[in-house]
């Protein structure tokens, strides 16, 4: 089966076809570590995380680069304001991010590079672009791009250069500036003593640092080479960072820098732009201090396609819970189950739900349908085994493509939990059978009620009424995930 996704450049669906065989090559912009991740950094990360799963669910091998931007205009004057060096101001937000990570059961790519290490290589491009003359020094002293040398310029965000002011003597010196113009931009920033401190390395062109732009070309082309398959990051970055990415690299080798783009849409918090003046801005360490957990809030992030505009509210966090609740008892179902005999029908089910979630995914990442064939599974399941026409083999079918299914989505598990039941809740539920014989309606569900409020819910099985602990927003995320 083909994986079709979206090429940003080209503005349609093209089949993911790797330049090394089976192996794909794939670039994704990481944090700039002045602070901690927010959600919609983390939105964007769950959607890559998401990709790079599928790529292997569907058998290639796949090497991917996440930058640290260590070194650019927030991550300076962080420094300065702490009076601190460059490393040990970012060094905590590095940790912290990697500790996100793992919250959000994110697999570990293959490099993290950190600019600060890529510095000589990025001097390296400065120096092959000034000598090609697409790039010249300013009046200021630092070195920029023009971007009228380069033909291919908008090619990635369909800018028409032809209506917009464009040449040597509009220039932009910032990492970040306005989205909507073009304007030749900074390579190498001259140093500054009262902007820069005492932060600054030599090169041939003086003193400085490089321009936020070069660090992520510097190093996608060092680590996988001049042409790479796929480069993944938000929208927010197509332009001007993207654009000026192919910029530099085209221009520095002559080849094409990345066959397929593709951008994840914005996340917005309760239907506005996040923003701590509106007191809707959320790092995930504020949800989890929140009580809820990093499945939890893995799910929410994956749940909407990475074109669609993600809406967060905490009312959608709380919904989760009943989600992960439903598909946890159908696990402990299948785990547990021993009785029934087979109709024939499971393995058709079975085959079913994952040849459509196959079918879904190989769509452009389509993870709403995906979803949609994993919940077709349960109802389906459930019905069998509620009529005693599953067996327990089949159960453990089941268990099985479960597990092929979180191989990609990273929120269900799988690990027997032994719980003991308290014994003053054992015989609470003990009295409330009794009282449903007896018919004392009232009775039981006064008993039904005191069981719910310590956190328990009733289960009806074949063997009798049993309690299972709720899953919790404030439940320990133990899991293992795979």
């Amino acid at each position: 089966m083909e994986l079709k996704l979206y090429n940003t450049e080209s503005r349609k669906k093209e089949t993911l076809t790797p330049m090394d065989n089976n192996h794909v090559r794939m670039y994704t912009c990481g944090p700039t570590v002045y602070n901690y991740a927010h959600i919609g950094n983390f939105r964007t990360y769950v959607f890559e995380d998401l990709l790079r799963r599928t790529i292997k669910y569907f058998g290639m091998k796949i090497t991917q680069v996440m930058n640290l931007t260590d070194v650019d205009d927030k991550t300076i004057k962080g420094a300065i304001a702490g009076k601190t060096s460059l490393n040990d101001f970012t060094e905590p937000f590095k940790k912290a991010f990697f500790e996100d990570l793992k919250t959000l059961a994110i697999e570990p790519v293959e490099h993290y590079p950190a600019a600060t290490d890529y510095i000589p290589q990025m001097i390296e491009m400065i120096e092959c672009l000034l000598k090609k003359g697409i790039a010249y020094q300013g009046g200021d002293g630092s070195i920029y791009y023009a971007i009228s040398k380069f033909p291919r310029y908008g090619c990635l965000s369909h800018l028409n250069l032809e209506d917009l002011q464009v040449g040597a003597s509009e220039r932009v010196g910032a990492d970040e500036y306005d989205k909507e113009h073009a304007a030749d931009f900074v390579l190498w920033k001259k140093y500054d003593e009262e902007r820069d401190g005492q932060i600054f390395w030599e090169s041939p062109f003086g003193k400085g640092r490089p321009g936020w732009h070069l660090e992520c070309s510097a190093m996608a082309v060092n680590i996988l080479g001049e042409t790479i398959d796929i480069h993944v990051g938000g929208v927010d970055n197509m332009f001007p960072h993207h654009e000026n990415e192919i910029a530099q690299s085209e221009a520095c080798s002559g080849h094409r820098f990345v066959n397929l783009w593709m951008h994840s849409e914005h996340l917005i918090v309760d239907g506005k732009k996040m923003s701590k003046s509106l007191g809707n801005f959320y790092t995930l360490r504020d949800l989890l201090n929140k009580g809820f957990t990093g499945t939890q809030i893995r799910y929410l992030l994956l749940q909407t396609h990475y074109k669609t505009q993600l809406n967060f509210t905490l009312h959608g966090l709380d919904a989760v819970t009943s989600t992960l609740q439903r598909l946890q008892d159908f696990i402990e179902r299948l785990q547990s189950h021993t009785l029934g005999e087979s109709n024939g029908k499971a393995s058709e089910f079975l085959k079913q739900a994952e040849d459509t979630f196959a079918q879904a995914l190989a769509d452009d990442l389509n993870i709403s349908a995906a979803l949609a064939a994993l919940f077709d599974l349960v109802r389906e399941m459930h019905g069998l085994a509620d009529q005693k026409h599953l067996s327990q083999q089949e159960a453990q079918e089941a268990l099985k493509l479960l597990q092929k299914f979180n191989q990609v989505l990273g929120v269900l598990c799988f690990e027997k939990k032994n719980e003991v039941i308290p014994q003053d809740l054992q015989q609470l539920l003990e009295q409330r059978t009794q009282a449903r014989q007896e018919r004392q309606w009232g009775l039981a569900d006064q008993l039904r009620d005191q069981i719910l409020a310590r956190g328990y819910i009733i289960e009806d099985t074949p063997s009798g009424a049993k309690l299972k602990k709720q899953i919790e927003k404030h439940a320990d995320d133990t899991c293992p995930h795979p």
